[in-house]
């Protein structure tokens, strides 16, 4: 017979959201179960945000080696290791991987169960047909996995996705991706950086869910690094084994055909929501997410939905906002709702290009009446001499100046994004940035300046001089 359990919580998924509603509610004295069929951490630490990053830093590393003599250094051609490459990034994913695993949760007091969970009713779920858990509260963060394009003949060739791409241990000759989004467009660049030929082919426009004037920045850079980007083409067929890949396309109406060694697909991701028994829940559902309220509550008022299981904002931080939210309502009863606008994102290309608020088109599609703000990289002093002097910030207020957005395309843009993510956060007005005190040399100058732009108008106002010159006549 099944083991039945009640704790306070089930936790269904223990990727970056999942662990985070498990650790939190463990440490205020819940019981707490955890049930995850796959790998202990999930996409993020396995697949995704940990693995790609560290192929960046390997790249970036190889960039660097190539652009000394800028700097006066001289340096042999960077030599590529992929096999070393391989394991640098699977070394990280180790290092971190014992914070996620099951060992550390079990000494957390959080029951971890390894299986598939699926609700056979309202009030339980079932793992495997050896548990069976009526939990007071359960919370679905079960994730996302990679989106397969309905392409002819897509699933008889060789492709890889971020879910694989990452066990390479020879460098790919010429690398077609498909999807030109953030995921698509990272790895374009590390394995462009690393030696290989690179080509990305999109159907809509590259990054499309950026401000398009800064979205151009890096995609501009990235060109100019020699990766090829196709927007607006249709795939029409895939095929090839394991030499050779070869993509058909259509560019307004003309057929081509692209041949590579190597083929990714970056088309997007779809929440894993298959086989949890949502009917049975009496949960709704559509193929892009579990249907949940501004509590993150699904129509089941015992269960919420998190994470990329909701087909929203697909970052690791903006499930691990959503563990917060859950463990406010679920533990204290507290009212706590979700601000998408709050949530920032990062695209880590180079230059990176983050992101927080309203974009100047959200704005104006709200009806805003507002102001934008611009600085360039290549005005400021520390970019000057990092000669990292590509891209701008770009802020958004409103007339009487309450911060609304940020975007910021260049060097450390995802470090630098963070001021402003409070500042929208916390409904900051664009004085508090032009009155900080900026450590000098720092890229966080070119906010500062951005903000002090937005006080330049006033300066040249009669009212102002009339002042000025009745302050000149006191003395």
């Amino acid at each position: 017979m099944a083991e039945k359990l009640t704790p306070d919580i089930c936790v269904i998924g223990a990727g970056a959201a999942g662990l985070s509603v498990a650790a939190a509610a463990a440490a205020f004295g819940a019981a707490v179960v955890l049930v995850e069929k796959g790998t202990m951490g999930g996409e993020c630490l396995n697949t995704g945000c940990v693995p790609s990053k560290a192929l960046l830093a390997a790249a970036k590393r190889a960039r660097l080696v190539r652009e000394g003599v800028r700097f006066g250094v001289t340096a042999s051609a960077a030599g590529i290791d992929f096999q070393k490459v391989h394991r640098h990034v699977h070394d990280v994913i180790a290092a971190i991987a014992p914070n996620d695993s099951a060992e550390r949760f079990t000494a957390l007091g959080v029951r971890v169960i390894k299986g598939a969970g699926r609700f056979i009713n309202r009030k339980t779920v079932a793992v495997d047909d050896e548990f069976e858990i009526r939990a007071r509260r359960f919370v679905i963060a079960t994730g996302s996995s990679p989106a397969i394009p309905p392409i002819p003949d897509l699933e008889q060739t060789r492709y890889f996705t971020n879910e694989t791409i990452f066990d390479l241990t020879a460098l790919p000759e010429h690398l077609i991706i498909i999807g030109a989004g953030p995921v698509g467009l990272e790895l374009a660049q590390a394995f462009r950086r690393l030696g290989s030929a690179v080509t990305v082919v999109e159907a809509g426009t590259p990054l499309g869910h950026d401000d398009p004037e800064c979205a151009a920045v890096v995609i501009d850079a990235l060109r100019r690094e020699g990766v090829a980007i196709r927007s607006g083409v249709t795939v029409v067929k895939a095929s090839g084994g394991s030499e050779k890949v070869e993509l058909t396309i259509a560019d307004e109406g003309i057929g081509e055909t692209l041949v590579g060694t190597h083929l990714l697909v970056a088309a997007g991701r779809m929440p894993n929501i298959d086989g949890l028994g949502l009917e049975a829940a009496r949960i709704k559902h559509a193929p892009s997410g579990i249907k949940v309220n501004g509590r993150l509550k699904t129509g089941n008022r015992r269960v919420y939905a998190i994470g990329d299981a909701i087909g929203q904002l697909q970052f690791t931080h903006a499930g691990n906002y959503h563990a917060g939210l859950v463990i406010r309502s679920a533990l204290f009863h507290l009212r706590a709702r979700t601000d998408n606008d709050s949530i920032p994102w990062v695209t880590y290309t180079d230059p990176e290009l983050a992101q927080t608020g309203l974009t100047e088109a959200r704005a104006r599609q709200r009806g805003i009446k507002i102001r934008v703000l611009r600085w360039p990289y290549h005005d400021n002093d520390r970019a000057q001499a990092e000669r990292d002097m590509i891209g701008h910030i770009k802020v958004i207020t409103d007339k009487k100046g309450a911060i609304l957005g940020a975007t910021i395309v260049g060097a450390q843009a995802g470090e630098l994004i963070t001021a402003w993510t409070l500042a929208v956060s916390q409904q900051m007005n664009i004085r508090a940035f032009a009155g900080i005190v900026v450590p000098y040399p720092t890229l966080s100058e070119i906010g500062k300046r951005a903000a002090i732009d937005f006080f330049t108008p006033s300066l040249t106002s009669s009212w102002l001089r009339r002042i000025m010159t009745w302050l000149r006549l006191l003395g």
